[in-house]
């Protein structure tokens, strides 16, 4: 039987080798804050749990805001690896490095007044947020590596560095891990232990990471475009793609800050209840952001070609196999809740009634995991304003109004519904905009010679070609 591949889609093995390098990477990440919250969820006080939950999340939605310093790397660096311009890749590394220097320092800086605005928002009991700032003030001194680090990952990414993402994630996850059993379990630090690991593997990572960086660049390169890394058109490129993608992105920390606090009105076992099972969403969020980080990089590489022909096959591909995990993990929930929700914590009083809400968490996996790879699409086009827009909208229109009708009922299921319909808003109008990124204009001097030659169906010649491409 012969099982080649279209042409269409002979980026197929590619694409699930970048898939499954980034899956392994990303997927450490909650894995390893699941392996916290089990440590915390044993000990006798749960107050520790559910303030580390609560910082973690409050930390957790900051870091996402920043977020755009990868985002805003891996799509734009391959679209220069396309070009083949390696300068271009230099320069995108060493711009965002440095705006995330000068954020990490900022967020130390400013640790009390952040922990001080971040806890007001939540009405919890003395011991609850007595362990939530243990771990809020002693990890967020792992900022300036963490968003460092978001930038060499995006850098990696976008030049394909399987390895390095890999090998890069696997030793800061398992330094956390590690750490983690020292100082809970063995030292007794409880939440400041839980703080301290996190951000001294967090260190540990960059420096893995820094040693890469080393091996792959030459230091006569950066001495010879240091002079380029200051150009004013080239810094408000940057800051306008970051800024749309950080818009985007605080409209899900707004999201995710009213949903928490509302759940957090509606009592300690509701709360505690929503926690775990958002620790599920963010579990399959890691896989399916894995998968739309190969999906981004990709976009941007043949964006770089000039290959649009490419997009269809890979947004078809891409967004088929998100689909299947948001699937996957809300069928395991609802069919197995006992055993699944009972691994996270032994407190009957939490998994007693959980899966009356497992319904909605399906909706919202199904829904949160094709908007998150549609993401790793626009992304990779640099399509910044896309993703603003999309957001902005599901916030005002879906999120907003039910999440008002949540609070006047005291509902938590209305409350599921305002997150249902965020991810489901942003979902539909970041699809609708994806058959106008198909099109080719006839004026866009990317058109690759290939593309023309598979159009036409015999080779063409240099003029031609020019004919073709050039602008009248």
């Amino acid at each position: 039987m012969n099982l080649t591949l279209p042409n269409q889609y002979d980026f197929v093995p590619r694409y699930f080798r970048l898939a499954l390098a980034n899956v392994l990477s990303n997927i450490m990440v909650p894995l390893a804050n699941l392996v916290s919250i089990i440590f915390l969820g044993h000990l006798e006080e749960i107050h520790h749990l559910i303030g580390v939950a609560l910082a973690g999340n409050l930390l957790n939605f900051l870091y996402f805001v920043l977020m755009f310093l990868r985002m805003g790397t891996t799509g734009v660096t391959a679209q220069a690896v396309g070009r083949e311009d390696r300068e271009g890749v230099l320069l995108v590394g060493l711009r965002n490095g440095l705006i995330a220097l000068v954020l990490g320092i900022a967020l130390v800086l400013l640790q009390y007044p952040l922990g001080v605005l971040g806890f007001a928002l939540l009405n919890v009991t003395p011991e609850v947020l007595a362990s939530g700032l243990a771990y809020f003030n002693t990890q967020i001194w792992g900022a300036p590596a963490i968003l460092l680090n978001f930038v060499l990952l995006g850098w990696f990414l976008g030049q394909e560095k399987n390895g390095s993402v890999v090998l890069l994630s696997v030793v800061g996850n398992a330094a956390n891990i590690a750490l983690d059993y020292l100082f809970i379990i063995r030292l007794g630090w409880e939440s400041t232990g839980a703080g301290v690991s996190y951000a001294t593997s967090q260190y540990l990572s960059l420096l893995v990471g820094l040693i890469f960086l080393c091996f792959e660049i030459h230091w006569q390169e950066v001495r010879e475009i240091a002079g380029k890394i200051w150009d004013i058109r080239a810094i408000r490129s940057t800051l306008t793609l970051n800024g749309n993608i950080f818009v985007s992105n605080f409209a899900f920390l707004l999201t995710s800050l009213t949903f928490n606090y509302e759940g957090a009105q509606m009592g300690t076992i509701i709360y505690a209840q929503n926690a775990l099972l958002l620790q599920i969403c963010t579990l399959s969020l890691y896989i399916v952001e894995g998968l739309g980080f190969g999906t981004e990089t990709l976009v941007g590489n043949f964006k770089g070609k000039g290959a649009k022909e490419q997009l269809v096959p890979l947004a078809s591909v891409s967004v088929g196999t998100a689909l299947l995990v948001g699937l996957f993990f809300g069928g395991v929930c609802w069919l197995f809740p006992d055993p699944v929700f009972g691994l996270l914590t032994n407190h009957t009083e939490i998994i007693q009634n959980i899966d009356i809400f497992i319904p909605w968490l399906l909706l919202v996996l199904v829904c949160s995991s094709i908007g998150f790879m549609l993401d790793g699409y626009f992304l990779g086009l640099a399509e910044g304003h896309t993703l603003r827009n999309a957001s902005l909208v599901a916030l005002v229109v879906g999120f907003l109004p039910a999440d008002v009708a949540a609070v006047k009922f005291e509902s938590n299921h209305i409350l599921w519904l305002a997150l249902f319909l965020f991810n489901a808003i942003r979902m539909v109008m970041l699809g609708v905009q994806m058959p106008r990124t198909f099109a080719r204009d006839v004026g866009d001097k990317s058109v690759s010679l290939k593309a023309l030659e598979a159009e036409h169906n015999f080779p063409l010649t240099i003029e031609a070609t020019r004919q073709k491409t050039e602008l009248p």
